[in-house]
C-alpha cells in the first residue's frame, strides 16, 4: 500500500522515536499537519512563532540528549527559524528542522511564500536536504537524524516541497544508512591517549577544561572518575556546566569572561591543560597569544576541525569524549599511585589561596534594593533538592545564574552560548518541560530578553507547560549598560528600557500566574509560592539597576587580568545613582 509523503514523514518520525514536535502551520505544510492531526503518537506543540519552535526543539534536545524536531512552513516560516538553527549550530545541538517548500515546479519562480531554504540554511546547519522525489523521503529522514545526532551534533534541515508531501510512494524505512565522506571517529588514537596519560602523570599544575561535548557524549561519569583519580581541578565553560558537579571540591566553577577568579587563574598558570569537548572560543581564551602560556595542551574532541583551530595543541585526540576518557581512565588506573595529592599539594594550596582571596561575593542589605545575585542564590537554595532544569536568556542574568546556580548533573542547563541569542530562555525551558512534564523547569530571564519571545507564554498556557520564569527586572539591557558604564563613560545609548510591561498583569493576560517580589523580605515566600504552582508562572523581581557582573575579563584581555569590582571612577560617578529602576524617572536614571 502506497503512502503520501506526509504519511511517510510521520512513519519516519515514529520509527525515530519522536514523541514531540514543535510546529507552526502554513499553506505548503497543511497536508503534513492534517496527517499529524489524525494520529496520536506524536504530540504537536503549536508555537506562536517559528523562532520559538526552534528554541523549544533545542531545549528538548539539551534536556533529553535526543534530537529535537520542529516543523515550519515556507518563506517567512523558514526565515523566522533561522535564528534557532544558527544557535543550534554554534552550540552543537542535535536538531532536525522540517521546512515546507513550494511545489517543485515553482521553485525558482518567486512563487508566493517561496524562499531559498537550502541557501538560507547552508551557513548555519550541519547539513541540509531538498527532497525532490517522494521515493527519497524516507531515506532522507533517516540520514537527517543520523547526521544530527552523530559525530559533533548539530541541526539538519529537510526541505519538503508541497507536491512531494502529497505524492505517493511505497514506504520502507532503512534500519541504517551509510553516507560517503561522513564517518565520525569515536575511538581515539591509542598512542595519543597513552601520551596524554603520561603527561597527566607528570604534571604538577594540571587543569581540566570541560565543554559541552562532555554533556552530549554522556561522559560525566568518566570525567568525574578522571578528576577524582588524578585530583585535577575542573574548569567548565558556559556550555559545560553540569558536566561536573558544581559543589564538588574539585570544581572551580565556570571559566572565561565572567568565570570565577580561581578558574581563570588556574588555567592561566597551569602546566597542563586537558581540554575535553571544548572549542577554545574567544570568551574562554581571551587574548589567544597569552592563553595558558606555561602549559602543554591536550585536546579531546570528536570534531577534528576544532583541534588547533584557535590554540596550538601538543597532544590532539580525535574521538568521542566518553570513549576517549574511558580508555584514558583505564590506563591511569594502572599507573596512578598515592602520590598524586602530594605531587599537586602546592598547586592546590595556590588554588585555595585564589579561592579565598576573591570568592564570588555580593552585599545584600536587608532593607536595600534586591541584588540580582541574591535572587539566583536563593532560587538555587530553595530548589536544588528538586534537581531542576534551568534555562536562561542572554545577558547579566545568564552570567549570574552560571555563577551562583550550582548544577549537580548534566542536561539540566539550557542556555545560548555561541550565538548569545536573547529570547532563547523561555521557549527552551518549554521544550524541556514538554519532554519532562513532572520536572521543575526554571527560566531566569532579564526584562529585555524575555520580551524577545514573550508570545510563547500563550503556548505554555495552552500546552500546559508549567515553566517558572523569574525576571531580574533592572529596566536595562543590563550587559550593554555594564559595558557602557565601564568603557563608554556611562552613556546609555539605547540600553535603558524606558517602558517595560507590568509582567504580573501580562502573565495574567496570557492565563498564567503573575507574582512580584518588591522587597528582600518578600523574595523567599514568592519563590516558594511560584515553584508550588502547577501552572506557568512569571515572577517579576525589580532589582538594583546598576549592579555589574564580576569577575570580568575585558574583550581582548588575558585570563589573569580580570576586573573584580567597579573601578574608582565608576564608583564616584554612580554615588548618586537611584536604588531601583522600577519607580525612578528616565531623567534621574540617565543622569545618575
Amino acid at each position: 500500500m502506497k503512502l503520501t509523503g506526509s504519511e511517510i514523514l510521520i512513519e519516519c518520525l515514529r520509527a525515530e522515536g519522536v514523541k514531540t514536535i514543535f510546529a507552526l502551520p502554513g499553506g505548503v505544510v497543511l497536508k503534513i499537519f492534517d496527517m499529524l492531526h489524525q494520529q496520536k503518537d506524536i504530540e504537536v506543540v503549536l508555537t506562536r512563532h517559528e523562532q520559538g519552535a526552534g528554541h523549544m526543539a533545542e531545549g528538548y534536545a539539551k534536556a533529553t540528549g535526543k534530537a529535537g524536531v520542529c516543523l515550519v512552513t515556507s518563506g517567512p516560516g523558514m526565515t523566522n527559524v533561522i535564528t534557532a538553527l544558527a544557535d543550534a549550530y554554534m552550540d552543537s545541538v542535535p536538531l532536525v528542522c522540517i521546512s515546507g517548500q513550494v511545489s517543485t515546479s515553482l521553485i525558482g519562480n518567486d512563487a508566493f511564500q517561496e524562499a531559498d531554504n537550502i541557501g538560507l540554511s547552508r551557513p548555519c546547519t550541519k547539513y541540509n536536504f531538498l527532497v525532490k522525489d517522494v521515493n527519497d523521503l524516507a531515506t532522507t529522514i533517516k540520514e537527517a537524524f543520523y547526521i544530527a545526532t552523530t559525530g559533533r551534533p548539530g541541526p539538519v534541515l529537510v526541505d519538503i516541497p508541497k507536491d512531494v508531501s502529497m505524492a505517493k510512494a511505497e514506504f520502507t524505512y532503512p534500519s541504517s544508512v551509510a553516507i560517503r565522506g561522513y564517518n565520525p571517529t569515536y575511538e581515539g588514537n591509542k598512542w595519543q591517549i597513552k601520551q596524554a596519560a603520561e603527561a597527566i602523570m607528570k604534571a604538577k599544575k594540571p587543569i581540566l577544561y570541560v565543554g559541552g561535548g562532555v554533556v552530549f557524549s554522556q561522559a560525566a561519569k568518566e570525567l568525574l572518575e578522571l578528576a577524582e583519580m588524578t585530583q585535577i581541578p575542573v574548569d567548565m565553560t558556559l556550555m559545560g556546566l553540569g558536566a561536573f558537579p558544581g559543589e564538588h571540591p574539585l570544581s572551580m566553577g565556570m571559566m572565561g569572561m565572567h568565570g570565577t577568579y580561581c578558574a581563570n587563574m588556574a588555567v592561566h598558570y597551569s602546566d597542563l591543560v586537558i581540554a575535553v569537548g571544548a572549542r577554545f572560543d574567544d570568551r574562554v581564551t581571551g587574548k589567544v597569544s597569552e592563553f595558558c602560556p606555561f602549559a602543554k595542551v591536550i585536546h579531546i574532541d570528536i570534531d577534528p576541525t576544532s583541534i588547533r583551530k584557535n590554540i596550538h595543541v601538543d597532544i590532539p585526540i580525535v574521538g568521542d569524549c566518553k570513549a576517549v576518557l574511558r580508555e584514558l581512565n583505564q590506563i591511569l588506573r594502572a599507573t596512578v599511585n598515592g602520590n598524586q595529592k602530594d605531587l599537586r599539594k602546592p598547586w592546590w594550596d595556590q588554588i585555595r589561596d585564589w579561592q579565598q582571596a576573591h570568592p564570588l561575593a555580593y552585599q545584600q542589605d536587608a532593607d536595600g534594593a534586591i541584588k540580582p545575585q541574591h535572587v539566583v542564590r536563593r532560587l538555587y537554595e530553595l530548589t536544588k533538592d528538586r534537581d531542576p532544569i534551568v534555562a536562561t536568556d542572554v545577558g547579566q542574568h545568564q552570567m549570574w545564574t552560571a555563577q551562583y546556580f550550582k548544577l549537580a548533573r548534566p542536561n539540566r542547563w539550557l542556555t545560548s552560548g555561541g550565538l548569545g541569542t536573547m529570547g532563547f530562555g523561555l521557549p527552551a525551558a518549554m521544550g524541556a518541560q514538554a519532554a519532562f512534564r513532572d520536572r521543575l523547569v526554571l527560566c531566569v530571564a532579564g526584562d529585555g530578553s524575555i520580551q524577545m519571545n514573550m508570545q510563547e507564554m500563550a503556548t505554555a498556557v495552552v500546552s500546559k507547560l508549567p515553566v517558572k520564569v523569574i525576571i531580574l527586572n533592572n529596566r536595562f539591557h543590563g550587559m550593554v549598560r555594564q559595558w557602557q558604564d565601564l568603557f563608554y563613560e556611562g552613556r546609555y545609548a539605547s540600553s535603558y528600557l524606558e517602558t517595560t510591561p507590568d509582567f504580573v498583569k501580562l502573565a495574567e493576560a496570557y492565563g498564567a500566574v503573575g507574582l512580584r517580589a518588591n522587597k528582600v523580605g518578600d523574595l523567599d515566600a514568592v519563590l516558594k509560592e511560584a515553584v508550588g504552582i502547577e501552572k506557568p508562572v512569571i515572577v517579576d523581581v525589580p532589582t538594583y539597576p546598576f549592579e555589574n557582573c564580576y569577575p570580568m575579563i575585558p574583550a581582548g584581555g588575558c585570563n589573569h587580568e580580570m576586573i573584580l569590582e567597579d573601578p574608582p571612577e565608576l564608583k564616584q560617578r554612580m554615588a548618586g545613582a537611584p536604588s531601583t529602576g522600577s519607580d525612578e524617572s528616565k531623567d534621574t536614571i540617565l543622569t545618575a
